[in-house]
């Protein structure tokens, strides 16, 4: 069978790469199962698709909210019909397991049947004014073509969060799929076409991020760039979109943490933990990849979380019955290899795992035995970086306060969680926890699509993906005053006393 060869969404038209060059796209589980070629794409080619969008944004910006919401929703009704191929099609490309690769479609869905509705929601504010037979009030206009450079690990759901409030809010997009899963990105954009957006107001160009990533950053009529991805590469991208004075929201890195205290529920915060760390295998910038236990359980909460971890079962994603995919590619398997040596040589003792499955049926994919190392201390590296793979970091506290500042003391400041019974010590949390999002009896894992989405300290620039954060991050405030007095007023000034 050919390998199928995709193409750039430019103005309205599929188009090759002035490079005549293509990138393969492999499936992690079975390295010689090809997913499809896709454009190694130049600068040149940012260039023809943000002349585009900055086109279409004339008229598109004009076209009435409530009408780009109902491409958005059909786009939704499309989602919902393909949401099997879809999945199956991303589980291809990114490894994940159906039930979660059908997750990320569905968050999607969830996010334009939403975003649909802001289209008559998009709220400004009237307020008195100050002087007599006047009128003042702000709306939100939209910012202009938007950049947006997409991760692998969510390849239609973090887009979707990008565009759609972004479409909604009447803006032009530029989007980069992650070089490893374009084709999730193509899908999203695939049902936005069919439901009817108009050439140009989205555009999709495939390459790496130096040569299409920066550029976008970098291009004069990119108004506003969105970015998920590494720290180390958001920096950049946060320091050479400030220079050039375009709002810039970054999402990055995470090292979260789950308390556990000792009046929790043991079996559910197994669950929870289970789930948190080996989800998507470690891969998502939510996973709990630290574990805060209470010394009076910890004994039997290790043991029990590895005897759990142990009976996981890792492979291909395809197999309905399988709990833990691969990783994405072999860089990151090299990571977790070279973690889990730094974690035994600073001393952290090795439950379970800590290698590569390369035997039998693993030996044709990037496959990771789930992880955890005990006896971690605060300090240590595996418990300050970011992993991003199947490995978790058990570390011991002996109160509810220690546990916080164990959590609190890193650099990141996305996703944390608490088990607990008491209610007072769980408002404490949510109110003491240095971070964006706080889960009460729950994994760090698991967000909805109706609250923003983001994090503190290094983990991102303050922006917010998901619910009002998009609408604000996508949208420019025009404050208007409208003066029906016929002759001249002086605000400040001519009060009337």
């Amino acid at each position: 069978m050919p390998t199928r060869i995709f193409l750039n969404l430019i103005g309205g038209r599929w188009v090759a790469s002035r490079t005549g060059k293509t990138l393969r796209n492999i499936n992690p589980a079975r390295k010689d199962d090809v997913v499809g070629e896709f454009q190694a794409s130049s600068p040149e080619d940012v260039d023809a698709a943000v002349n585009a969008a900055a086109e279409a944004w004339k008229t598109w910006r004009l076209t009435p909210a409530p009408q780009r919401a109902q491409i958005l929703y059909r786009a939704g009704q499309n989602l919902v019909e393909r949401k099997e191929q879809y999945a199956q099609e991303m589980t291809r490309e990114m490894g994940k397991v159906l039930a979660e690769t059908r997750g990320d479609v569905q968050e999607a869905i969830d996010t334009a049947f939403y975003m649909a509705g802001e289209g008559r929601r998009l709220f400004g504010v009237t307020t008195p004014s100050e002087l007599r037979n006047k009128f003042a009030m702000s709306v939100r206009m939209p910012v202009g073509v938007c950049g947006m450079i997409a991760p692998w690990n969510f390849p239609m759901a973090i887009p979707s969060w990008k565009l759609l409030p972004a479409l909604v809010c009447g803006n032009t997009c530029v989007i980069k799929p992650a070089t490893d899963t374009p084709l999730s990105t193509i899908n999203l954009v695939q049902a936005l076409v069919d439901a009817g957006l108009p050439p140009g107001v989205v555009n999709v160009v495939t390459g790496s991020g130096s040569q299409v990533g920066m550029r976008l950053v970098e291009h004069p009529r990119v108004q506003a760039i969105s970015f998920t991805g590494s720290s180390e590469v958001g920096r950049v991208v946060g320091q050479t979109a400030a220079g050039l004075f375009k709002p810039c929201s970054l999402e990055m890195g995470g090292k979260n943490a789950m308390i556990v205290l000792d009046d929790a529920n043991l079996d559910l915060a197994l669950d929870g933990a289970l789930w948190g760390a080996f989800g998507t295998t470690g891969q998502r910038c939510t996973a709990t990849s630290r574990i805060i236990v209470h010394r009076d359980i910890a004994k039997e909460f290790i043991r029990e979380f590895v005897d759990r971890a142990e009976d996981l079962k890792v492979g291909d994603g395809l197999d309905e019955s399988v709990q833990v995919g691969p990783q994405i590619n072999r860089q990151q398997i090299e990571t977790s290899i070279r973690y889990c040596e730094i974690a035994r040589k600073e001393g952290a003792k090795l439950m379970t795992g800590g290698k590569p499955l390369t035997k039998g049926a693993y030996a044709n994919g990037y496959f990771f035995a789930p992880t955890v190392f005990a006896k971690v201390k605060p300090g240590m590296r595996i418990a300050q970086e970011e992993v991003f793979g199947p490995v978790v970091s058990i570390l011991e506290c002996s109160s509810f306060d220690e546990a916080i500042a164990i959590s609190n003391g890193i650099q990141y400041g996305l996703s944390t969680s608490l088990y607990t019974r008491d209610v007072n010590r769980a408002f404490r949390a949510m109110r003491d926890l240095e971070a964006g999002i706080t889960y009460i009896n729950a994994p760090t894992i698991g967000a909805e699509v109706h609250l923003p989405f983001g994090g503190v300290k290094q983990t991102g620039n303050g922006h917010r993906e998901g619910g009002i954060g998009a609408i604000d991050f996508y949208t420019t405030w025009k404050s208007v005053y409208v003066d029906y007095s016929d002759k001249l007023q002086r605000a400040q000034i001519d009060t009337g006393e």
